[in-house]
């Protein structure tokens, strides 16, 4: 059975920031979207910032932060926030969401995991719900 995205968030980059140090580098991505799921459809609000670390010869770490204005299932505005991290040595990212959504109030107590996957100036960001 093929599991079903809660959510889907849609990034693209607006610019990144790089610094390469000689213990590291560390990188700073920019970025908007919109996000959607059965429950829940959005836009990314301006701050939204994806900060990327890599210590020399160690997996790249990444940790985002923003928030998703939109309309729940219910036709209530409301606002979504999303911490998504990187989990290291899986593929997967562990994401931390605060809600002000009744309907959506679940969110922050689930047990969720999020996969990435490439696209020309951005990453589409699938959340999933651990059965």
């Amino acid at each position: 059975m093929i599991e079903k995205p809660v959510l889907i968030v849609d990034v693209e980059l607006d610019e990144i920031y790089e610094v390469n140090g000689k213990k590291g580098q560390a990188s700073m991505l920019l970025f908007h979207g919109t996000a959607k799921g059965d429950n829940f459809i959005g836009r990314i609000l301006p701050g939204a910032v994806d900060t990327q670390k890599e210590l020399a010869e160690q997996p790249r770490l990444l940790s985002a932060r923003y928030i998703i204005q939109g309309e729940d299932s219910a036709g209530n505005m409301c606002h979504i926030f999303i911490e998504n991290n990187s989990v290291p040595g899986s593929e997967y990212t562990k994401p931390i969401i605060y809600t002000d959504s009744e309907e959506l109030q679940w969110l922050e107590t689930a047990d969720l995991y999020g996969t990435l996957c490439g696209k020309p100036n951005g990453v589409i960001i699938s959340f999933f719900k651990k059965q």
